[in-house]
């Protein structure tokens, strides 16, 4: 069986991601006050490197060590190798909490206790569409259901909210849940 380490690599190898920054991470980072973030599941870091631009200090986390070696070398960007299944966040710690095509539901309890007062979390992530759009079916573990994103993300001050059609890298029709929010 392969491990997730190496499944990761050769996915990254095979299927090089864009660079540009997530559009909804530029839409709303102003919301954040410029202190400590972190990129969850970062990839090849390029929501990290636009958050160090902007003067953040950025853990970012990822289990391949393929596309952490493609993160810039920064003295603001700490590169973190680490299974998510098992890693865990530090409380109180960060002003920004990005996390963008991944979901671990063992983290959202963590990620919310990761905020400082005023934190921002900004999270999106694909939902369960297969038979919508003739996609192969995909593990549910790492699909959210309608509406969960923002019911695991109540006691914070919800900034925005959609669930919507969108079109992946591959030009496929997927569904996506995006969250931007504060904790009080």
């Amino acid at each position: 069986m392969i491990d997730d380490k190496q499944r990761w690599n050769e996915r990254y190898l095979e299927n090089p991601m864009p660079q540009t920054v997530s559009p909804l991470v530029e839409k709303y980072v102003n919301h954040a006050k410029v202190g400590n973030a972190i990129d969850v599941a970062c990839g090849t870091g390029r929501n990290a490197h636009y958050l160090a631009e902007l003067g953040f200090i950025v853990d970012a986390v990822d289990i391949s060590d393929y596309a952490l070696g493609r993160v810039k070398n920064s003295s603001t960007i700490t590169k973190i190798d680490a299974d998510l299944d098992k890693y865990n966040l530090i409380p109180n710690k960060y002003d920004l909490i990005v996390n963008i095509n991944y979901l671990n539901r063992r983290l959202v309890s963590q990620m919310k206790d990761a905020l400082k007062s005023g934190g921002i979390i900004i999270f999106e992530t694909f939902i369960v569409a297969h038979g919508d759009f003739n996609l192969p079916t995909t593990n549910l573990d790492f699909l959210l259901r309608k509406n969960e994103l923002l019911h695991s993300f109540i006691g914070l001050d919800v900034i925005y909210y959609e669930e919507k059609i969108d079109i992946n890298l591959k030009g496929e029709k997927i569904k996506i849940a995006s969250l931007v929010a504060k904790k009080i």
